[in-house]
């Protein structure tokens, strides 16, 4: 018999050496590839999640700054204008709050229509709505049935983290994850929560996207309920614009 060096016999290795089939060889590589290729992919994925995650907290701080500074503007202004004995005239609002707080029982089929425009199809839908001449129009002639006035900061945010969906594949979709926000609304430059609070809180050039982006919000009936709905607000019931005021009710309802 063979051998080599040491007394080997050679036949004796050959049968324990294990032979492996060249297309099982193959596949070995190509799974090795696959993972390789898969860690890349993951180390890639959670270094571009990791600076898109920077960029949205720069953008929420320098909002939150451009808040202050709003604000700081207007003390100084209505400081000055009680200094010097004038009087401040208030920024007119650019955004409403509607809430719908009546139902359908003896509704026109012109207030149906703007209802339905509005996208109040239910009683307790809110939507916010750019204050124009022809909105304006449309809220004086639905006024029995909605309440309706100017949404604070707070209030904004509250609706959308609370009981904000977006509209993703013509689906109703819960605001869970800013990649909901990016898939919808990416190419306008608003890839987070807190880009849709600002666009929609300061009435920016991409509102109508935002807002028709946003599914009307179902609101809660009001702690306390409601006092009387067929006055209108300056006569002590519900109905109509109620200013600053329509951010009590809207923190009531949710």
């Amino acid at each position: 018999a063979a051998t080599i060096r040491g007394g080997v016999d050679l036949e004796e290795l050959d049968s324990k050496i294990e032979f492996v089939p060249e297309t099982l060889l193959k596949k070995r590589r190509e799974e090795e590839n696959q993972r390789k290729e898969a860690e890349a992919r993951r180390v890639a994925g959670a270094k571009a999640a990791e600076e898109k995650r920077k960029e949205i907290f720069k953008r929420a701080e320098k909002y939150v700054a451009e808040y202050k500074e709003a604000e700081r503007g207007l003390i100084a202004a209505r400081r000055a204008a009680k200094k010097s004995g004038d009087f401040f005239v208030e920024p007119e609002a650019k955004v409403a709050l509607v809430i719908r707080i009546r139902g359908i029982m003896g509704v026109s089929p012109k207030v149906r229509k703007i209802l339905r425009l509005l996208r109040l199809r239910q009683i307790n839908n809110a939507v916010f709505v750019r204050l124009n001449k022809a909105t304006l129009e449309m809220l004086q002639k639905v006024v029995p049935y909605v309440a309706y006035g100017y949404p604070n900061l707070k209030t904004v945010r509250e609706l959308i983290y609370k009981r904000g969906f977006g509209k993703l594949i013509k689906q109703r979709t819960p605001l869970s994850d800013n990649s909901v926000i990016e898939k919808s609304l990416g190419k306008k430059g608003i890839i987070c929560v807190e880009d849709l609070i600002h666009e929609i809180y300061t009435c920016g050039p991409n509102f109508k996207a935002a807002n028709n982006f946003l599914y009307p919000f179902k609101l809660n009936s009001p702690l306390g309920g409601f006092s009387k709905k067929l006055l209108h607000f300056n006569e002590g019931g519900e109905a109509g614009n109620r200013e600053e005021h329509i951010n009590k009710l809207a923190q009531r309802m949710l």
